[in-house]
């Protein structure tokens, strides 16, 4: 199996989880935030989690207030906030820093994996670089995350990762997901 499933990190109820916990899953990893213009995107992994979660797909949500400041809340309301507003049954964690010196080995393994590639709409990248040069300039070197709801999808196995970007809605990966599953 892969590295993937060394990694231990902590769920939002205090909890650790064990990623060998994972193996032979397909895992969809995800930075969120709940103040974002992406928020949305929570209905649409709590679909996905609902297709899928059956056929062997996991998704994760790691909530990070390194965007402007756009997920304030401690891990309690961040947990009360995503089940009042969408029904959120997937597996939340507690919240971490994505990029810099704090970020999980996770993020940092994450990343190393599967590099930036570009933003998808030019427009929208436009727009978040812009934002980041004005506020986190670091964030745009290299394969820093640079938004929230960025998106890892992981094989089963671990050993192949595709990223993808905040723009790109769950619906969207649809696809993908089924060819790993």
């Amino acid at each position: 199996m892969g590295k993937i499933h060394e990694f231990k990190m902590k769920a939002i109820n205090g909890q650790m989880v064990d990623f060998a916990d994972y193996e032979n899953k397909v895992l969809l990893i995800v930075n969120t935030a709940s103040k974002c213009g992406f928020t949305g995107q929570y209905e649409g992994l709590e679909e996905l989690n609902k297709k899928y979660s059956s056929k062997g797909l996991v998704v994760l949500g790691f909530p990070c207030n390194q965007f402007l400041g756009q997920e304030p809340g401690v891990d309690g309301e961040i947990s009360e906030f995503c089940t009042i507003n969408y029904g959120v049954s997937f597996k939340m964690f507690s919240k971490i820093d994505v990029n810099g010196e704090n970020a999980p080995e996770l993020y940092k393994y994450l990343k190393a994996n599967a590099p930036f590639e570009g933003f998808p709409e030019k427009e929208i990248g436009d727009k978040l670089s812009s934002i980041l040069k004005e506020n986190s300039p670091e964030f745009l070197e290299g394969n820093e995350i640079k938004w929230n709801f960025t998106k890892f999808l992981v094989s089963k196995d671990g050993n192949k990762i595709k990223r993808f970007e905040s723009s790109i809605s769950p619906k969207e990966l649809e696809k993908d997901i089924e060819a790993m599953l």
